[in-house]
């Protein structure tokens, strides 16, 4: 398909002509559309991609090779703008093993700023009063064929972020924050691809499970290994078999029994009688062999064996968001958690041993260095 202001990609020649114009272009605006709200292990569905003169949308779930698109990415002569790049790039790395090279990210560049908000529906009201439609925003993109309104949304992802990008970039020069914005960018490379393993030790990340009595976690631990299960089973996203809030309440309200299981789960406090009627008995089995089951035990940290790691972590916690308050900005722009893990990890004691810190960058190292060995010290 194709109009006046875009090109759908679903096949070969398409393809071709759309790689010429991709390869010859000095920069390219991207986005992605996945189905993480619809399948068990999302895909990459749509891939946005505009240059200064036309907007491409291509169609990965065609029959055509996206290997030079991989060569695009990666290629250092080409600036590749996203907005919040994070979870594309971990989409690329972990499902094609693709990397990117000459990275501008827009949200990161309004995050320096001192920017509010970081949608990119705000950027563009509040930039340019243009007012983006959400009625696709929850869609299925894996569905065919994809209808004008579908691809008209997709397009708008990345239409005018090289305006976007060349404003931003503007102003960050004339704040002298633009050396700080692109060491940023650079570090993006390294987001880690998505992990597509499930461990059942993941539980832990749920909000509330450490202050849990055990037994409630022992609980826990096995509604979270079912729920996968099932989520895998029925090819759905975990949370639309059961919500993290409702898990809490199970694992809470069983952790009480003591005289054996209610004759009517779904009259546990949170948990919908729907729910119940659904999978009432494949959840109770769940729930038995985690009344059954030991104690689960926190995994030990990877981090934190250096000798009064901790307490220098926490101190550069409190300093960045000191720094961060008096300048405007989120605690992260300062320092991100894994630069200060880094740093706490290998407490340099002079500007040579901070040097050793890989991931705080010469920006940072040049402008906080002195402040963070006296923060360690």
């Amino acid at each position: 398909m194709t109009d006046n202001t875009f090109t759908l990609v679903d096949d070969e020649h398409r393809w071709r002509s759309c790689l010429r114009a991709l390869e010859n272009a000095p920069r390219v605006a991207v986005d992605l559309e996945a189905n993480s709200l619809y399948a068990y292990r999302e895909s990459i569905c749509l891939i946005q991609v505009s240059t200064d003169d036309h907007d491409y949308i291509i169609d990965p779930l065609a029959d055509f090779s996206l290997a030079p698109f991989a060569a695009l990415l990666a290629d250092p002569e080409t600036e590749k703008v996203f907005h919040a790049a994070e979870y594309d790039i971990s989409l690329l790395k972990g499902l094609h093993g693709w990397n990117i090279c000459n990275l501008f990210d827009t949200m990161w560049a309004g995050r320096v700023l001192g920017f509010s908000k970081m949608g990119l529906a705000w950027f563009l009201d509040t930039l340019y009063d243009i007012k983006l439609s959400k009625k696709c925003q929850k869609a299925d993109w894996a569905t065919r064929p994809l209808s004008y309104e579908k691809l008209a949304y997709a397009r708008n992802d990345t239409r005018y972020l090289l305006q976007m990008r060349d404003e931003l970039e503007e102003r960050l020069r004339s704040e002298g924050r633009l050396e700080e914005a692109r060491e940023i960018f650079d570090s993006l490379r390294d987001t880690a691809g998505a992990n597509r393993v499930f461990d059942p030790d993941d539980f832990w990340r749920l909000k509330g499970v450490r202050t849990m009595p055990p037994r409630a976690q022992a609980v826990l631990k096995a509604l979270f290994v079912f729920r996968d299960r099932e989520a895998k089973r029925r090819d759905v996203p975990p949370f639309k078999v059961v919500n993290n809030q409702v898990l809490m309440a199970l694992a809470s309200h069983a952790a009480t029994w003591n005289g054996g299981p209610p004759p009517d789960l779904g009259k546990a406090p949170g948990v919908p009688s729907r729910l119940v009627e659904r999978i009432g008995p494949r959840l109770m089995r769940a729930i038995k062999k985690g009344l059954n089951a030991p104690a689960p035990q926190y995994p030990k940290r990877s981090t934190g064996g250096t000798p009064g790691y901790w307490k220098c972590y926490e101190s550069l916690m409190t300093w960045r968001k000191e720094v961060a308050r008096r300048r405007g900005v989120e605690s992260d722009v300062i320092l991100s958690r894994k630069i200060v893990e880094e740093i706490a990890e290998k407490q340099p004691s002079d500007e040579k041993e901070l040097t050793a810190v890989v991931s705080l960058g010469p920006w940072r190292r040049k402008t906080y260095g002195a402040e963070i060995l006296r923060v360690i010290k």
